[in-house]
């Protein structure tokens, strides 16, 4: 499994996070000052906070500074732009160029956004990472059924302290 569907996977098994929420997290979701994780639009089009595990702060800062070159090169080239939610983009025209609205799992191609007909990098598809799931479960002999929801529900609730297990 690649460095990128590891730290998707180690977010999906330490947060609780679904899929689609790991892969649609943006930079500025991310607070290492206090230690959690925004969740935009999870379940119910509902926000929500969870933790950022300490184990993985500094593979997510390598993270940052990697999509950070991304998105600096792809402004050099015309474009850096990226989907915003709702009517931000008119309320903030800048915003979609900023780093802190850039997806932390960027797509290795650029694409035209079907709605705006711009050119943006949107995020991985969810694709990726069920496939180098099950790619690596099929290399064990592991022999329950597992994917990647199944790191969802891969903690245990003590005392009501989330404990992984």
């Amino acid at each position: 499994m690649s460095g990128v569907n590891k730290l998707m996977a180690s977010l999906l098994y330490g947060t609780g996070m679904r899929l689609m929420e790991c892969i649609r997290l943006r930079i500025k979701d991310v607070d290492f000052s206090n230690n959690r994780i925004l969740v935009r639009d999870g379940k119910g089009d509902k926000d929500r906070v969870t933790v950022l595990p300490d184990k993985l702060k500094e593979i997510l800062k390598i993270q940052i500074k990697r999509v950070n070159l991304l998105h600096q090169q792809d402004l050099l080239e015309g474009f850096g732009s990226v989907y915003l939610p709702n009517a931000l983009s008119a309320k903030y025209p800048s915003a979609e160029k900023s780093i802190g609205w850039q997806y932390l799992f960027p797509s290795s191609k650029l694409s035209k956004d079907p709605r705006s007909e711009k050119i943006h990098r949107h995020h991985i598809h969810e694709s990726v990472l069920q496939k180098a799931v099950k790619t690596a479960i099929n290399k064990t002999n592991f022999v329950q059924p597992a994917s990647c929801h199944t790191f969802r529900h891969s903690t245990r609730e003590i005392n009501n302290y989330k404990i992984a297990i």
